[in-house]
Formats: structure tokens, sequence, C-alpha cells
């Protein structure tokens, strides 16, 4: 079977949904993963909303079905932010916009037509700061995810989360940059004991553990294959530094001893670990090997869709519209002989493996809170 790529739609946060599918075209993928980010959110990185959450409903779910098969695309949603840490009134923001997403993919076909929701679970650093506190944040994780899978269990959706640690999500004058439970195979692995249900999973992000000096393929090795759903295609290039070493993070110092000394000093919240985002064959090498880890997945029976998440230096964040297709592209012509069979036009995605999404006619189900399915 050959393996599916998509695009993770924050690379065009410049475009609307309809200029993303010509987008994905031109590319030359199966699928999008619509992100659908609060458009009152706190994040200003790599975000894009590109469904009209607010007023969604059986039948605007109709006619996206009908959208994307009519341009022979695939489909899931998702949006990341901190859903047990951080300000406590986004905290509620976030968990209820979670919600509201199962609910959307409920209407979309939801597991029947492999409609997942992605997020983060986030942390929360006054529990964290205690004794015992990575084991605080699985009970916390516990207490606000297990009504919300319960919730996703009953309208048949199953919701995946993302490895990232989010280095970045709090200032550089702080020590850790652990920020993301999810960000750990440990932990991941915690939660589906916390929380024992067969509806949550993990779209896997390789870059990740790459900057953390581990081997994805031992990752996937580890891993509960009917956990894993999605992979995320983005690369990682390591640069090592005398200064700070590699196991922790860079800090803030005053400029005028940086100056004195030559002394490397955090600038910005996310320059704290020593590496570049990259996309595998576009431009610089990166610090992955791409062969191993995609016949590692083969071997373990992995059948789902490689995501293209966009948020290279010399693609996505160049801002320019070119650079952003150029990179995608370069991806998906670097992993299709990896992946995909050999024809007379090259290494080609199968036609016969693609099937259009269902029109369940799922009926409405009301918007709910946090609140009333605790």
């Amino acid at each position: 079977m050959a393996n599916p790529i998509w695009i993770m739609t924050s690379a065009f946060d410049q475009l609307n949904l309809d200029q993303t599918i010509e987008k994905a075209k031109e590319i030359g993928v199966q699928g999008l993963d619509l992100c659908v980010f609060r458009k009152d959110g706190t994040r200003d990185d790599f975000v894009a909303t590109h469904l009209d959450y607010e007023n969604f409903g059986p039948e605007q779910a109709k006619a996206l079905i009908e959208k994307f098969n009519g341009a022979q695309l695939r489909l899931s949603i998702g949006a990341f932010e901190n859903l047990i840490g951080g300000d406590p009134v986004q905290r509620v923001k976030n968990q209820n916009h979670l919600i509201r997403l199962i609910r959307m993919a409920y209407l979309l076909g939801g597991d029947e037509n492999d409609v997942k929701v992605g997020t983060f679970v986030g942390y929360n650093h006054e529990l964290g700061n205690e004794e015992g506190g990575f084991e605080k944040n699985l009970l916390e994780y516990q207490r606000i995810f297990g009504p919300i899978i319960r919730y996703a269990a009953d309208l048949g959706v199953t919701v995946l989360y993302e490895n990232c640690p989010m280095e970045g999500w709090r200032s550089s004058g702080f020590t850790g940059t652990f920020n993301n439970l999810t960000g750990v195979l440990a932990a991941r692995k915690l939660m589906y004991e916390l929380v024992p249900m067969k509806n949550h999973g993990e779209i896997y992000d390789p870059s990740h553990d790459v900057w953390q000096h581990t081997d994805p393929v031992e990752v996937i090795k580890h891993t509960d294959m009917d956990r894993l759903k999605r992979i995320h295609v983005k690369s990682t290039r390591n640069n090592p530094d005398p200064f700070w070493g590699n196991m922790y993070p860079m800090h803030q110092i005053r400029p005028e001893w940086a100056e004195k000394l030559g002394i490397p000093s955090s600038t910005n919240s996310w320059d704290r670990h020593h590496y570049e985002a990259t996309l595998p064959g576009f431009g610089l090498g990166d610090s992955m090997d791409w062969r191993a880890f995609i016949n590692t997945l083969k071997q373990r029976g992995f059948s789902g869709p490689f995501e293209i998440e966009n948020e290279a230096v010399l693609s996505k964040q160049t801002g320019k519209m070119g650079a952003i297709v150029q990179g995608c592209k370069a991806a998906v012509q670097n992993l299709a002989p990896l992946m995909w069979n050999l024809t007379d036009e090259g290494w080609t995605y199968p036609t016969s493996e693609y099937h259009p999404l269902k029109d369940l006619n799922h009926q409405d189900v009301p918007v709910v809170t946090m609140e009333e399915i605790q």
C-alpha cells in the first residue's frame, strides 16, 4: 500500500480554503490537514483558520465533503493549543474549541471518513514546578481529557496528539523548555494507560525527537502502532554548540556579558535549542535518515498519511508563497521514491488508492462546552 502525502494548512495562512486546495493540487498531494485555530487565540506562530467553526453544521459539512471529493482530496482538522495549563481563561476556551472541533469531525463522518482531530495537550507549570510535577501534569491530563475523549468516542471521532514540546512557549528567562506533555514517548504511553480508550492516538513528528538527540526509528519501534495515525513531514538540522552544549537550552544573559565574552545568548523564546527547521529534499540537508524511518514504518504496517508541516527557514519562514510551494513540492519529490510505485511517469501515487469521502448525513448535535461534558 502506498502512503498518501498531505499538507498541514498552517503554511498557507495567507490563502483561503479554495486557494489552498488549488495549491494542494499543484503540489501533487492527496489530502489536507485543515488548521482551524481559534480566531481569538493567543498563538501567532504557524497558525491558520481554514474553516468557519462558528457557523458549521450539517449543511456546511455536506458542502465541504463535496468540495474535497471534487478535488479528489481527503481531510482532517485540528488546532494546537495549551489545554491543561497557561492562562486559566484561555485554557477553558481552548478546551471548548477542541470540543467544537470534535463535533465538526463527527459531522464530516468522523472515523468512518478517517477525519481525525489534532491537538496538543500542553503543560501546567504551576503543577510542574512542584515536586512530582510531571506526574501531577499526567493526572491533570486525565482529569481534563478523560471527559473529552469519552465525548469524542460517543460521536465516533478519534483525537490525535502531536509531539512537539513547544520549546518556545515560555520566555527564555525560564530554565525549562518542556511545554507540551506529549513531547516524549514515555508520557504518551502513560496517557493511554490513564485514559484507556481506543479513540485517541498520535501524530508523530520526527523532527522534534531529532533535536532532542533521539532516533525517530527507535521511537517507532517502541510505539503502539494502533495509536499512530499520522506522520508529520518536517526535518531538523542540528547545529552543535560548544558554549551551551546540546542537552539543556540556551539561556538569556545580560547583553554586555554576552558581548564582552563572545557567548551566544537567547534573543527569543524559540532560539534556545540549536537546530534549524528544514524540509526533506529542500535546501539544507537534515539530521535524520528518512529512508530508515520510512522503512521502519512500513515494516510495522503504518498505512496513514504523511503530512507536510512546512515551518522550514528556507521555505515557510521566507514569507514568500513561491518558496512555500517549492518546499512542499521538493518534499513530495523527495519522499515519492520511498513510498510510491514506479511507473512510466516516475514514482507516483496510485489513483486506485484514492477513495472519496462518504456523505453520511450525520444528524446534528448541539455545541457543548467543557462544563457540560464533565
